[in-house]
């Protein structure tokens, strides 16, 4: 750590040579001035809006060449790459209508491209479209993605599930570092609290050429709160209110930036009681209390761009077992689970001649404690004053790196050199265990290139990495046997590979092409489980003698656009060797069930299919139709376990705005098809489809010089009976949630 602020120091004590500035007016074609058009630098973190002229102005900037986004709403999003070598520089900007929505930069990919010329697929959304959606927690609200489900426990517990993949294979990204917060398990919610993002991004296919081990199929990157604008003061305060567990969720937050420096702090608190069905009353103990306080310091001139940020993180979840006690309490019952995460990340650019390097360097502290009963009154609540001993505390330590050089650019090509890794140290300090004390070190360097030409672009790049993992023995006594957690020391390594073509196909259809490998290396708990995993109710046992899943995608997509209508297809073919799963044995062990882990090769194919109507002349009106299919197999013949049932949303959006009033006004309604699933695993059953309708209405009112944003949304319209597939409560024939009305106000000066 010491020397990542010496780092920081030293880039914060340059002296500023050079004080390059760019203004300019923005327009519309009709040479109209546009006012409030976002002029945004995503490397630098600084932005600013353009006043009743359509001017604006940035200043320290570096001499390399910067990409400057221009968006504003209605209009088509411009990407202009600049190199401002002298002090004062000009851009005059003219935007073009859009009918459909504004183009935005990727930043989960290395080249930072806008979504419609990037190699591969990114399907991305901000913040604000997900509560439009009338998303409840975040993992729900990722569900709207196409392709992109979640594996549940009550609503407090989400686990993402991408394309078939879950678990270990889908890489969360937060703070430009990877989450580690012992993320094998189903019943381990994603740790992530929406107060401290800004949109999510996600890769669904291999990146472990960008991302190493874990990336071997997807990729959920979480974008970080932005700053406010240049030499703007920002407070805001949210309060939204949940009316099927009496829920609340509070945050509040303070933002200022300077020409150099730029600050943020917010902070939110979320309470719930259990969640309410539709007929079997509310399912006990899914009621969960979360806090979250985050914080950031930027820092930029023409030879640096730096941010330190800090999230704290506390999640305490109720872990259901049966419908018993009805009540509104909030206070989880045993077994519930108390989850700590402590995140620093400092993510920093250094401009060089014709090049740059960034770097981002992180430390995560993990602790994650499990209660359980220890008495037969479990209706009985805990006391704050009693002391309580967690059956498993464990404590994970992190600290990662990441340094990517962009090489000089050669003409229309592209490079980056780049190296990853991260040392982990995994702790026991609970009653019981169920993996053992270990470490873990993990390298890779990869080399990626792109290169254009008119409307092709091709994107290639290959990597290494080894990861090292070593454990200590261990004994414990279960009841009248001792278990021996025998120690390991091994390694596993690795070579990927990707190659992606992008044309435009009969100079109208968007067509992209791509084949990649990658690799997950098996986890501590796949290794060496030898326990009882309370959150999950099961004894699990691991194998040591695991082997690397490696896998070989491609995928193919294709988008057609006019002025009124697209469509869009995208489909993959995944296979993957020594595909890693649990399974039971149907023996029991201390009174609980036992499941081991083994490897099987497995295949996985499906896509998404979808069409966007805006019809001419009402151009308030969208129509919105996508439909998802996947299906796992293992080599076998047998069906993989928790594969998502095929899913077909359809949704009417209106959009109604009064430039004096009312900005970003809208009304929808959606209905969610969810479809049988038949395709199951050995030991799970069927679920029949269901419908569901949710409605919303919002937009930002605009009084004097306070925005609030208003957002009413009833999911569950007509209080529908259902079980998701993959719902961790099935198995108790428990269902999911009934109807639920979020009602969410939104104050901004």
């Amino acid at each position: 750590m010491k020397k990542i602020f010496t780092i920081l120091f030293i880039g914060f004590s340059l002296i500023i040579q050079a004080q390059n500035k760019i203004s300019g007016i923005i327009s519309t074609h009709l040479n109209e001035p546009i006012s409030g058009a976002q002029i945004y630098i995503e490397e630098l973190g600084k932005g600013t809006s353009s006043n009743e002229i359509g001017f604006y102005e940035l200043s320290n900037l570096p001499n390399n060449p910067v990409k400057i986004t221009v968006s504003f709403i209605g209009f088509e999003t411009k990407i202009i790459t600049i190199s401002p070598s002298k002090t004062e520089n000009t851009l005059n900007v003219i935007l073009m209508d859009a009918i459909f929505h504004m183009d935005e930069i990727i930043i989960s990919t290395p080249f930072n491209k806008l979504q419609s010329e990037n190699v591969v697929k990114i399907e991305r959304a901000s913040l604000q479209q997900l509560k439009n959606k009338g998303a409840s927690t975040l993992a729900e609200g990722i569900t709207t993605i196409p392709g992109v489900s979640v594996v549940s426990t009550g609503i407090g517990i989400g686990k993402p599930v991408i394309r078939g993949l879950r678990g270990n294979r889908v890489l969360v990204y937060t703070q430009g570092i990877r989450l580690e917060n012992q993320q094998f398990g189903d019943e381990h919610g994603l740790g992530i609290d929406e107060s401290s993002i800004e949109s999510v991004e996600v890769i669904k296919g291999p990146a472990s050429l960008l991302y190493g081990s874990d990336a071997l199929g997807c990729v959920l990157y979480f974008n970080p709160t932005k700053f406010t604008e240049l030499n703007t003061f920002n407070v805001n305060y949210n309060q939204t209110y949940f009316s099927n567990t009496k829920g609340t969720n509070t945050s509040f937050g303070v933002k200022k930036s300077y020409n150099l420096w730029k600050f943020l702090v917010n902070g939110a608190h979320n309470q719930h009681s259990d969640y309410k069905t539709v007929n079997q009353g509310n399912v006990t103990n899914t009621r969960f209390n979360k806090t979250t306080f985050n914080t950031a310091i930027g820092f930029n001139n023409s030879k640096l761009s730096s941010t330190l940020r800090f999230n704290f993180n506390n999640s305490i979840l109720g872990i259901p077992e049966e419908i018993g006690a009805q009540n509104n309490h909030k206070t989880p019952l045993f077994p519930y689970q108390d989850l700590n995460t402590k995140m620093v990340s400092l993510n920093s650019i250094f401009y060089l001649p014709n090049s740059k390097i960034a770097t981002t360097f992180g430390y995560t502290l993990n602790e994650r404690k499990e209660f359980e009963e220890h008495h037969h009154d479990k209706e009985e609540e805990h006391s704050e004053n009693e002391l309580i001993l967690p059956s498993l505390f464990l404590n994970l330590n992190t600290f990662s790196y990441d340094a990517k050089w962009h090489l000089p650019k050669m003409g229309e090509i592209e490079t980056i050199l780049g190296v990853q890794g991260l040392s982990q140290n995994n702790e026991n300090f609970g009653e019981e265990i169920l993996i053992p004390d270990a470490t873990t070190n993990d390298f890779g360097s990869f080399l990626t290139g792109l290169y254009s030409w008119k409307e092709n672009t091709i994107q290639a790049g290959i990597r290494f990495d080894i990861r090292k993992l070593t454990t200590e023995e261990h004994l414990v006594q279960h009841e009248d046997e001792t278990h021996i957690f025998e120690a390991l020391d091994k390694s596993f390594e690795n070579i990927s590979a990707s190659l992606g073509y992008k044309t435009v196909l009969f100079n109208k259809i968007t067509s992209r092409f791509n084949m990649a490998s990658g690799f997950k290396a098996p986890n501590l708990a796949e290794l060496t489980s030898n326990g009882i995993h309370h959150g999950s109710n099961r004894f699990e046992i691991g194998n040591s003698n695991l082997k690397n899943e490696q896998n070989l995608q491609t995928d193919i997509s294709f988008e057609y656009n006019t002025e009124h209508f697209e469509v869009f297809v995208n489909g993959f073919y995944n296979h993957i060797n020594n595909y890693i799963f649990i399974s039971p044995t149907g023996e029991l062990e201390d009174d609980n069930y036992i499941y081991k882990y083994t490897q099987e090769n497995a295949k996985l194919y499906g896509g998404e299919f979808g069409w966007h109507l805006h019809p001419h002349p009402l151009d308030w009106l969208h129509l919105n139709s996508s439909f998802e299919i996947v299906i796992g197999k293992q080599n076998n013949g047998n069906f993989l376990p928790l594969i998502p049932a095929n899913k077909l949303s359809n949704t009417l959006k209106m959009e109604f705005e009064n430039k004096k009033w009312l900005q970003n006004g809208f009304g929808s309604i959606a209905l969610e098809s969810i479809f049988k699933q038949n395709n199951i695993s050995e030991f799970e059953t069927s679920t029949n489809g269901y419908n569901l309708v949710n409605i919303g209405v919002g937009g930002t009112l605009k009084v004097s010089n306070l925005n609030m944003d208003l957002n009413l949304n009833i999911n569950n319209l007509f209080n529908k009976s259902y079980i998701s597939h993959l719902s961790r409560l099935k198995s108790d024939d428990i269902q999911n949630i009934g109807r639920n009305l979020i009602v969410s106000i939104k104050f901004e000066i």
